[in-house]
């Protein structure tokens, strides 16, 4: 990857991302209700009633003469060529860790989408601010909107931790050993990363995807998002992805040469802060 930034392209394909993917998870029960079974039809009607109070395009036929529009079926394709274009398209900056895997490219991407969530949260909050303090016609949906893209953030942000290798670590035994035994210490954290991703999916999946997805489970207020029928199976999908990126990790640094952490400061480091932030 290149050492410089991607320009403005980088930039607007992961707002496309987050505005594509942001529909696709408000509209999701149109999917579910077109595509999946349910298993009696009262559970089938409650998920049809919340659909129908939320659709943003109720004047739409369905394309399949479901719920499903052109919109939904638009945006269903495009977020993996959003994805695919954003891989592609990303550019290694000064302090980040260089990957060279598409997995590590797309843990970057998210990276990205995980910036421009927490931009887009700031106008939310800013927005709220001037409704409640300057207008006094405080707004229902921009605190609980804010707590919902602040969730995924959070999870997008420990996969894209994970790929910079920035995640907390303590090297004082690690630093002590040679590098044979270093890479035992790797082996055996991945493995018991790779175990806790296996027990959380295969323990969750029947909580997680029917109790909470499938019947599209809200948050309870007066906005009430879909905030447990989509978090939930985030984080089962996020852990998955740490899991395997962390296989990759150890496999891509499995003949790096030794390091030895102190508590001094990294001159090369701070160099490098410098300049990312326009300095000499």
């Amino acid at each position: 990857m290149q050492k410089s930034s991607g320009g403005l392209i980088e930039w607007l394909i992961p707002l496309a991302f987050v505005a594509t993917a942001s529909w696709l998870v408000w509209h999701l029960p149109a999917f579910l209700l077109d595509w999946l079974p349910y298993s009696s039809d009262s559970l089938r009607g409650q998920v049809e009633e919340i659909y129908i109070r939320s659709d943003v395009t109720p004047e739409r036929t369905g394309v399949f003469g479901g719920y499903v529009d052109i919109i939904d079926l638009g945006a269903l394709i495009l977020l993996p060529i959003l994805t695919i274009v954003g891989t592609r398209t990303v550019r290694r900056a000064a302090m980040e860790y260089e990957g060279t895997s598409p997995v590590d490219r797309l843990a970057m991407f998210i990276g990205r989408v995980a910036m421009m969530m927490i931009a887009i949260m700031t106008i939310v909050m800013l927005y709220e601010v001037f409704m409640r303090y300057i207008l006094e016609r405080p707004t229902e949906w921009a605190n609980e909107m804010t707590l919902w893209f602040a969730s995924f953030v959070f999870l997008m942000s420990g996969y894209y931790a994970m790929q910079q290798r920035s995640h907390i670590r303590i090297f004082l035994l690690y630093d002590a050993v040679p590098r044979s035994v270093q890479r035992v210490f790797d082996t055996i954290s991945t493995l018991l990363i790779v175990l806790f991703a296996f027990f959380l999916v295969y323990g969750s999946f029947q909580q997680v995807f029917v109790n909470k997805l499938y019947k599209w489970e809200l948050y309870g207020s007066a906005f009430n998002p879909p905030i447990p029928a989509t978090l939930q199976p985030m984080v089962l999908i996020v852990i998955s992805l740490v899991a395997m990126q962390a296989v990759l990790n150890l496999i891509a640094d499995w003949n790096k040469e030794p390091e030895i952490h102190t508590d001094e400061p990294d001159e090369e480091e701070i160099e490098t802060l410098k300049r990312a932030v326009g300095q000499d």
